[in-house]
């Protein structure tokens, strides 16, 4: 099931960056940011509810509240700077540098979390690196 909802999440990921470049024009990247904000914790909170996973707010712990705080934070600074990026840039060079994530996240996952990095992800990193900068020169 996870690739399935992998291929889901590129579908909408990429559908996000194509009706937020539409929707932006005219509009201060921040406030669009804010609107998209709105309608991602009404969807999110909708779920919770849909799924009665409201249940399991007590069970948190105070280290995951403090990392899922810290998430939300860099998730709110990511969409801020995507948003400033889409509005004075094309989306076709601001997605591939913005997909770089991928490179970085496995960098930080074998740095902070030692995750093993095979060969096969090693030169895969090194292609979207490549990549990124082909498309965007």
């Amino acid at each position: 099931m996870w690739l399935f909802f992998a291929i889901l999440s590129a579908l909408f990921a990429a559908l996000t960056s194509i009706l937020a470049k539409i929707g932006i024009d005219g509009v201060n990247s921040n406030l669009a940011t804010a609107i998209r904000t709105v309608v991602v914790v009404l969807m999110a909170w909708g779920m919770v509810f849909l799924t009665h996973a409201q249940k399991g707010l007590n069970a948190i712990s105070k280290k995951s509240w403090l990392f899922l705080i810290l998430s939300g934070l860099a998730t709110g600074a990511s969409w801020l700077c995507y948003y400033k990026a889409l509005q004075t840039g094309d989306v076709s060079r601001v997605v591939p540098i913005d997909k770089l994530s991928v490179v970085v996240t496995i960098v930080l996952a074998f740095v902070f979390l030692h995750e093993e990095v095979s060969v096969k992800s090693a030169i895969g990193c090194v292609l979207i690196g490549l990549g990124t900068l082909v498309m965007v020169i």
